[in-house]
């Protein structure tokens, strides 16, 4: 662990360094708050309903952008081959980077807490809802930096990583009612099931099952695993 730490660490700075990271957290808090409060006093309700409803759209596009850096800027610059004579293993370099991306979501998630705690100033807020909704963000997150990341391991060019991981992350957050209810029936729990807005939304009624959360850490492992294999593979 402390390898990974040691990764989490220079990854997690590296964001900061460049302007990139504090365009993409402006860009990403200036439209969803302005999405958010836009309509927010036309619903009269102190609820962030409307806010969680708006995360799997806006995570799909964003958090692609997060990870599209993380291999495919290693293997173009050559400094891939410098992380291979370091006494790690690419468990350890793909878990290190995986956690800093997660972290950095973390922190553009941080501002938006002060949408709740103005909420609260107009009228009652029921935190239960909230805390299942952040909760189900940072798994979304999860799910969606890991797939980002197994995007950044196929190519060395970012732009290429970026539409890949996006399309993945576009294509789970589609899987909604309104396109599944032009499919059979006898399909619609298929689909229903791989869709990542369906299990963030039960998470976000404040109602955490089991389920939900096996099905975020299942995707999420099985990207990180393939990152791993491919890897190994260019090794």
């Amino acid at each position: 662990m402390e390898k990974v730490k040691h990764i989490f660490k220079k990854e997690f700075k590296a964001y900061f360094i460049s302007p990139i990271a504090y365009i993409v957290i402006s860009i990403f808090l200036l439209i969803i708050g302005w999405l958010f409060f836009s309509t927010f006093f036309l619903n009269r309700q102190a609820s962030m309903t409307r806010f969680f409803s708006m995360l799997p759209i806006t995570f799909a596009f964003i958090i692609p952008a997060v990870t599209m850096r993380l291999f495919s800027e290693e293997i173009n610059l050559g400094t891939y081959e410098i992380l291979l004579t370091w006494p790690v293993t690419f468990r350890d370099i793909i878990l290190g980077k995986f956690l800093a991306s997660l972290a950095f979501v973390g922190v553009m998630l941080a501002p938006t807490l002060l949408y709740a705690v103005s909420i609260t100033f107009l009228g009652p807020l029921d935190w239960g809802p909230v805390i299942g909704g952040y909760l189900g963000a940072l798994l979304l997150g999860a799910t969606y930096c890991a797939i980002g990341l197994l995007a950044s391991t196929i190519t060395r060019n970012q732009v290429i990583a970026f539409i890949l991981g996006m399309a993945v992350c576009f294509s789970l957050t589609l899987l909604t009612e309104r396109i599944l209810y032009f499919l059979p029936d006898i399909l619609v729990g298929f689909f229903q099931h791989l869709s990542a807005s369906y299990h963030f939304e039960q998470i976000a009624k404040g109602v955490v099952d089991t389920r939900d959360i096996l099905y975020f850490v299942s995707v999420a492992f099985v990207a990180l695993y393939g990152a791993n294999l491919i890897m190994q593979e260019k090794k």
